[in-house]
């Protein structure tokens, strides 16, 4: 995918549909949809059901915590009308709020599904280091006026890479069954007065990447060492973890799927990260047993268990 081209808007697109999406999480109560507060769930299946003139509803490739951004939240669903990739994305941006757009759609099979078939999802969190507060950049970063050493945050993040319990950075509140995740690869980087915390995982519990970004500021500022991550996660007890870092500064950029799928690549976001040149797609998934389920799992390949199902 390039990053112009002409939307078709002569060709009816029929069967599931999958969606890239990209908001500002600022003013939302998390992307899925609530009864008592704005969600971007509510706002897109609005917007879409407008254009369908019918009720839609959408299944998301994962949820985000309240205020915390996305650049490619993927999503999809089965239009009950025919409409073409024009109307699809212009007619859904007239109708959504500036926070939130629509960025593409593409036709996909039937056995395509944004969250099940999601083989990892990224994330990145940005700090901002400097001295002054941030003005432009304050709805999108976290600011860290204490100087940052991005080596030693990366060094000690990688206690964290292949598959724990991490019970020591899971919300007291959090509602999965088990606080086991695999992380793919944590990576820590400066870039000037910006540093980002790279993070992929097959999944993430409520806050965990949150709780993680406070707990390695603290290795970065110098009052904890850089074992200080191996040891918390070891403890297994969120009690005596760290502090949770805004959501502000906290952007789901990516969901890995089985190249099959063919799915639009793009830049990775956050904006302010353009300049590292980075697509999607770029890094080699682990090859381990979670990731090879994920591409053959029964929703996906009939052929799957239901022990295989159950052990997801």
């Amino acid at each position: 995918m390039t990053l112009f081209y002409h939307f078709d808007e002569k060709i009816p697109l029929t069967g599931r549909l999958a969606m890239g999406i990209e908001y500002d999480g600022t003013r939302y109560c998390g992307f899925q949809r609530l009864n008592h507060a704005a969600s971007v769930q509510a706002s897109l299946e609005d917007a879409l059901s407008k254009v369908a003139n019918e009720p839609i509803r959408v299944n998301a490739s994962g949820r985000t915590d309240s205020g915390v951004h996305a650049t490619r939240q993927i999503v999809h669903f089965d239009p009950p009308v025919g409409r073409s990739e024009k109307a699809w994305i212009f007619g859904a941006n007239t109708h959504l709020p500036r926070d939130v757009a629509v960025r593409w759609v593409k036709p996909v099979g039937d056995d395509f599904h944004s969250r099940l078939c999601a083989l990892g999802r990224r994330y990145r969190y940005v700090l901002l280091n400097q001295i002054s507060r941030p003005v432009l950049e304050r709805a999108n970063v976290t600011w860290c006026r204490d100087p940052l050493d991005a080596d030693a945050m990366h060094r000690a993040a990688q206690a964290l890479v292949g598959e724990h319990d991490f019970s020591s950075f899971r919300a007291a509140g959090c509602q999965s069954k088990t606080p086991w995740r695999h992380m793919h690869f944590v990576d820590v980087k400066r870039y000037g007065q910006l540093v980002m915390i790279d993070i992929q995982g097959n999944a993430f519990l409520h806050h965990m990447i949150r709780n993680i970004a406070g707990a390695l500021v603290s290795v970065g500022r110098g009052a904890q060492d850089e074992a200080y991550i191996g040891e918390l996660l070891a403890l297994k007890n969120r009690r005596k973890g760290d502090v949770t870092a805004p959501a502000c500064g906290l952007h789901f950029v990516d969901s890995v799927y089985d190249e099959r799928f063919d799915l639009p690549k793009e830049p990775l976001g956050p904006h302010l990260l353009s300049f590292t040149g980075e697509w999607t797609g770029e890094r080699e998934l682990p090859d381990t047993p979670r990731v090879a389920y994920r591409r053959n799992r029964s929703l996906c390949n009939p052929a799957a268990t239901p022990k295989q199902e159950a052990s997801s």
